[in-house]
């Protein structure tokens, strides 16, 4: 996306859409401005952004093609579009939208791969931390402009502000640590995820990559791996 909606931004590559250059736990990503300069970037060992969404797919002809948006449905992902389709959470079907399905849902199946139909359907809720669920999510109480009061790391106590949205001030539904948070200026739609609050309250969490993140990325990794031992010799 052009401007990309990402609450826990520090973990994720697409700040560099907004940065020019990113970089998580010691692989950086730089915005490229045509699949030309994706290739450059992707040969001297750097991850390529590029924005708006997948218009350089049939440019670069990827071997792999991995949708990741996570949007709980499918935005137009085709099984065709290259050798190995990856879709991550529910949305997708395997075998006609893609040809391997990854669980992103919280719980004992968390990153398996799944080689026929669909993940379990969406809860709508936040994954739980410490027992709190949507506790510790502030939600946009209406549409409007988004401004951030807050940060990355910041510890904040029950009921302090921490956002506003036209004016209307928003607050830490709990104290803890800021983990996720919109970037100012975003214009968001009533109801949209705009700051996820961790009780336990270590500055350091939101900007290392969760475990969550880490078992969906390990089942892309084992769906890329049963591919490989699916090709005949």
């Amino acid at each position: 996306l052009p401007q990309p909606r990402t609450l826990r931004w520090a973990v994720a590559f697409s700040e560099a859409v907004y940065r020019k250059t990113w970089e998580v736990q010691g692989v950086r990503g730089r915005l490229a401005s045509s699949a030309k300069e994706a290739l450059e970037i992707v040969e001297n060992g750097e991850i390529a952004v590029l924005a708006p969404e997948g218009q350089a797919v049939p440019l670069l002809k990827p071997d792999v093609l991995v949708d990741a948006r996570m949007a709980k449905k499918n935005l137009g992902t085709k099984i065709d579009e290259a050798p190995i389709v990856i879709g991550l959470g529910p949305g997708f079907t395997a075998g006609r939208d893609c040809h391997f399905v990854i669980e992103t849902l919280d719980g004992p199946y968390l990153g398996r791969v799944i080689l026929e139909g669909q993940a379990e359907s969406p809860t709508h809720l936040p994954c739980a931390v410490e027992g709190f669920r949507e506790e510790r999510v502030v939600r946009a109480p209406k549409s409007g402009e988004f401004r951030a009061l807050r940060t990355l790391g910041d510890l904040v106590e029950a009921g302090e502000e921490v956002a506003e949205i036209n004016g209307t001030p928003l607050f830490a539904p709990l104290g803890g640590v800021v983990r996720g948070i919109l970037h100012s200026g975003l214009q968001v739609s009533k109801g949209t995820k705009v700051v996820e609050i961790d009780p336990r309250g270590d500055p350091s969490i939101p900007f290392k990559i969760c475990e969550r993140s880490l078992r969906v990325a390990s089942g892309v990794v084992e769906a890329l791996r049963l591919s490989a031992l699916s090709k005949p010799l």
